[in-house]
């Protein structure tokens, strides 16, 4: 029989190595991640090469699309939010096609009818979805207001907010009028391609760690981790839109 003491002593080691690596995470994540104000910012080279042409071009922008997408490093952070606990192909296919209509719908409308949104505020909203779908996932709200929120509703909600983002940017690369409804379309399909080829790949690291004692020990270090990163880069952004 094991020693109570000694089985304090392993908790509380225990304890101290989730203290001390939880702030190691969240600087690993964010230091990952923290190229996420630049990343959806239109590249001198990408907004030049859009300016220059006109017509319908829809390889060149579902190629944009899936590399927004891919170096959209806030919106990979806000998936893996959402897949981290689901098991089933099913249930993770529901909710990547909630958020795929949220963006896709707010991205095409806000092109087309020329809305746009301050880059740091949207941005800063999407920090925040990071950081409310890690403390969903470490139950706080069950905790603290005793209900748990609509996870569909939400995934939809800031699906909307992200697609803005996406609007957004979009306009930053001063489309030409003409064609501009196929290429948004092909934009919107590059974007879809670049989330599937990201989820392959969380979800294929996932599925290897899942595997693992480990993942149930260090799932909520992982979101404290997430949540973390959401705050600062929604710190970064509000520091931006401050200052410039």
């Amino acid at each position: 029989m094991q020693d109570p003491s000694a089985e304090g002593r392993i908790r509380s080691r225990t304890a101290l190595r989730t203290t001390l690596l939880t702030p190691l995470f969240a600087f690993l994540l964010t230091a990952a991640f923290a190229t996420s104000a630049l990343a959806h910012a239109v590249t001198a080279g990408d907004q030049g090469y859009i300016q220059e042409i006109s017509g319908v071009n829809l390889i060149p922008f579902m190629y944009l699309g899936a590399k927004h997408m891919v170096t959209g490093y806030d919106h990979l952070l806000f998936l893996l939010g959402v897949i981290f606990f689901l098991y089933r192909m099913k249930h993770i296919g529901i909710y990547v096609t909630l958020f795929a209509i949220g963006h896709s719908t707010t991205m095409l409308l806000g092109v087309y009818f020329n809305v746009g949104i301050n880059s740091y505020i949207i941005d800063a909203i999407i920090a925040l979805s990071v950081v409310y779908k890690a403390l969903d996932n470490m139950g706080a709200y069950q905790r603290w207001f005793g209900f748990q929120p609509n996870t569909k509703a939400a995934t939809l909600i800031f699906g909307f907010f992200h697609g803005f983002g996406l609007s957004t940017k979009i306009l930053e690369y001063d489309i030409a009028p003409d064609g501009l409804v196929p290429n948004l379309l092909a934009f919107n399909v590059g974007v879809e391609i670049g989330q599937l080829l990201a989820l392959g790949a969380i979800l294929i690291v996932m599925s290897f760690w899942r595997a693992t004692p480990s993942f149930f020990r260090h799932a909520y270090t992982a979101n404290v981790a997430m949540m973390a990163a959401g705050f600062v880069l929604f710190g970064y952004q509000v520091t931006g839109l401050f200052v410039s």
